[in-house]
Formats: C-alpha cells, structure tokens, sequence
C-alpha cells in the first residue's frame, strides 16, 4: 500500500494551527510512513513552528478581509485568485490523498482547491460560530468535525458532521514536573501558586495592561507569574518586572513549552478561544476567562459561559478587567475553589479528539 499524503492548511494563529499540528502528529502515529506538507503563509505563526516540528511547509499569498475600511482590503479578491491558483500548483504537485482545513483565511483556497480537483477533504471547526470558511464550504467536503453540540444547527440537513471534540497536543501530557519548574526557573520546594496569563500566539494587549498594573501587589501576596505578553507589549512587560527576581516572574512574548506552563501553573489567565479552552480542560486547569470582545458572533463569550456554567473558570469581560483583575485573581489564588474548578474542567475534556479525527482521515483517504 503506497504511504498516505495529507495536505494541512490552516494557520494565522495558534488556535488553527495547533489543531493541524495534533491532527498530523496523531496520523502519524497511526500510519507512520505518512508523509505530510502545511499551507500557510509568510511572516504568521505557522512558518516558524511548522519548520520546528519538523513538517513540510509551503506558503501561499493570502490575508483576512477586514470589516473595517482598509488600503489592504482593495488587494483580496487578486489574493483570492492568486491562493486558489497556488493552491491547485501546491495539490497536483503533492497529489495528496486528502486534505484537511483547520480554519483561518488560508484554509479557504486550500480547500477550495481541493474540492475543485475531487480529493477528499475534512474541516476541523474549532469555534462555537463557525468559521466563514466552514460555512461557505459545508456542502462541498467531505465531513465536518465540530467542537460544540450546539454548532450542529449551522449545518442542518447536512449528514457528515460530527462532534468530535477539539484536538490538542498529546505532548501536554506527563510532564516531568522538575524540568518543568527548571525551564522557568522557578523553585519547586516554594510552595507558591503561579499563574500563567496568554493571550494566544499574538498576546492580549487588554490583558497585559492590567497584570503590569498589579503586578506588584500580586508578587507581595506571594504569587508566581509566567507571563506570555506577545511581540507588542513585551518590551513594557520586561521594564515593569525587571525589579523582581527571577524565580517570581518569568516574561517572554511567547511561550515554546506550553506543556510546561500549564504543568507547573495553578490557575490560568487568558482568552476564551476554543483551542485554548481545549486544552484547559484536557489538563483540567481552572481559569479566569476575558473572553476577545471583537471575535465573531461573539464565540469567545459563548465559548467561556460553557466553562462558567460547569464551574470550571470564572468570566472577567474585557471592559471590567482594569478594575477587577487583582481583586478577582486573589480571590480565586486564595480561595479553596481551584480543586473543583480543576476537577470540573477535567470532565469537560477530550483527550482522544485528535485521534478520532485522524482515523477520519485515513479512512476518508483511503477509501474514496
């Protein structure tokens, strides 16, 4: 039998590539020989880490259409035909058994092309709203793979989707904690909580301002901070902790071990994508939630009132973080509510999403 070929697009940020990234990981656990190429684009995210976890990578000339009036806007219908015509050069040279969406704008002319060359095609919705591209493609792939019940109402009359979860990364698991508190520098015998605060791959700005705002009365109050600020904020960030000691805070604009991050922290910080809600619950870490107040259809507050309502995180919004960050976090941190708020979002988990949908794969691969 000749080795399986998957194409994977999807990128611009973390939350459609790591998906991708988990999905191709699981494949190739299952069918080793795979062989596996990503489309992307130049300058995101994707075309640093995909080199990095040693995949293939070819980019194409795409970028989102803005709601709001911009110069770059005037340029996306050229980039439209461009990225579909790189897409079909990108398929028939690869000639892939199937091919996978994992969201943003450059799954779009990837899949498209897909389906105008007859190969078999999968999309992974991670969002509650779905995604323009899930939509505008739904009755031409072959199967839709959700993460949320209540998305199956945007495809009614449609027999191929499927709730399967969001995929995460299999290498959150089993951490050694020790190489972990080391990574960070931090003192494993301290018994201090840490908090990990993101904001996805690109950082929150929203966010950053206020820990910089506390993070003096959280360090007196004996608390640890990992910190990923993004590229914007960083250089702030670095001033303002600069005076404490390195086992207190460490501040990066990204974090490359997140397996890591999550292993030693107690309660996390952060945006309510649904990758990142993921794979809180996989880990079963509680979390304080500012949702992104200017996603879509408003999926972010959707996303983390689910985690509110089984008592796995708290909701701060984005216009109340400035006043309440400190007064929150600290009730939570000293509270004894983070152990059933763990316990809650653990139940919320499933760790085997990426396997499913990576036996999806195969089948469809193989057998249409």
């Amino acid at each position: 039998m000749p080795n399986l070929r998957v194409i994977f697009a999807g990128g611009g940020t973390g939350g459609h590539l790591f998906p991708a990234i988990a999905i191709a990981d699981e494949v190739k656990k299952l069918q080793p020989d795979s062989e596996f190429l990503f489309v992307g684009t130049k300058g995101k995210i994707e075309a640093r880490v995909v080199p990095e976890k040693g995949y293939s990578f070819r980019t194409i000339w795409i970028s989102g259409f803005h709601r709001s009036l911009r110069l770059s806007n005037i340029l996306f219908p050229l980039k439209v035909i461009v990225s579909f015509m790189q897409s079909i050069s990108i398929i028939k040279d690869f000639k892939p058994d199937a091919v996978v969406g994992t969201g943003g704008y450059v799954s779009g002319p990837v899949l498209r092309a897909a389906t105008a060359l007859k190969i078999p095609t999968l999309i992974q919705e991670q969002n509650s709203y779905p995604g323009a591209t899930t939509r505008m493609l739904a009755k031409k792939v072959n199967e839709i793979h959700l993460t949320f019940e209540s998305s199956k109402k945007y495809f009614s009359g449609l027999e191929k989707v499927f709730i399967t979860g969001n995929p995460t990364r299999g290498n959150l698991d089993n951490v050694d904690l020790s190489c972990a508190y080391q990574y960070f520098g931090f003192d494993q015998a301290e018994k201090l909580k840490t908090i990990l605060v993101f904001g996805g791959s690109l950082g929150a700005h929203t966010i950053n301002q206020a820990v910089e705002k506390y993070i003096d009365q959280l360090i007196q109050r004996n608390v640890r901070i990992i910190w990923q600020t993004g590229r914007e904020d960083f250089l702030k960030a670095k001033d303002s902790t600069a005076k404490f000691l390195r086992n207190r805070v460490w501040v990066n604009t990204f974090i490359d071990r997140m397996d890591y991050a999550y292993a030693v922290s107690d309660l996390v910080l952060c945006r309510a994508g649904a990758t990142t809600l993921a794979e809180l619950t996989r880990l079963g870490k509680p979390a304080l939630l500012v949702p992104y107040p200017h996603a879509a259809a408003n999926h972010q507050v959707e996303n983390a009132k689910t985690m509110l309502e089984a008592n796995a995180a708290e909701i701060l919004y984005d216009y109340e973080v400035s006043e309440k960050l400190l007064s929150v976090l600290l009730n939570l941190i000293e509270s004894t509510k983070l152990e059933q708020m763990s316990k809650e979002s653990k139940k919320l988990g499933k760790p085997n999403s990426a396997r499913e949908i990576a036996q999806r794969v195969i089948k469809l691969a193989r057998f249409n």
